[in-house]
């Protein structure tokens, strides 16, 4: 249950944030907050990663909807078996963030991304993210590491 609501937390927050940046930001609005390392604008993207197949939204559409699909079998799977709590975590994590990013995939056409990174490297500047893309990393990575335990 406590994973479910892990899930349930991550696709709620970045929804509310998405919300408010959907409603009081303009596309060309920047502005540079913790201690110039981040800068908050809104972005509409309608490919993947990096606009990856941005000129075929609908696939994109469907893939994320597949993984999305496949990710929430493996958890119900998982969360029938004892002794992984970092495989779960990482999967609601996933899980979150995905369905948020599939929310607004579905109801939008794009997904609203509103931040950036300030760091010496050009080209990661210029990648715009949400907390659900870091949530689907940070569990990524998680699966990556605590799954060889789970399976």
């Amino acid at each position: 249950m406590k994973y479910a609501i892990v899930a349930a937390a991550v696709f709620a927050g970045d929804f509310v944030v998405k919300e408010h940046i959907e409603k009081q930001r303009d596309g060309k609005e920047e502005t540079v907050i913790c201690s110039n390392k981040v800068v908050v604008k809104k972005y509409h993207n309608t490919g993947a990663a990096f606009n990856f197949m941005e000129q075929r939204p609908g696939l994109v559409k469907g893939v994320c909807g597949a993984v999305l699909f496949a990710l929430a079998m493996l958890w119900c799977i998982c969360s029938r078996k004892k002794g992984n709590p970092g495989m779960l975590l990482g999967l609601s994590l996933s899980i979150g963030g995905g369905a948020s990013n599939f929310y607004d995939r579905v109801k939008r056409g794009y997904v609203v991304d509103y931040f950036s990174f300030c760091t010496p490297f050009q080209k990661l500047n210029q990648v715009i993210f949400n907390i659900s893309d870091l949530c689907i990393f940070l569990g990524s990575l998680m699966v990556a590491v605590f799954g060889k335990k789970q399976l």
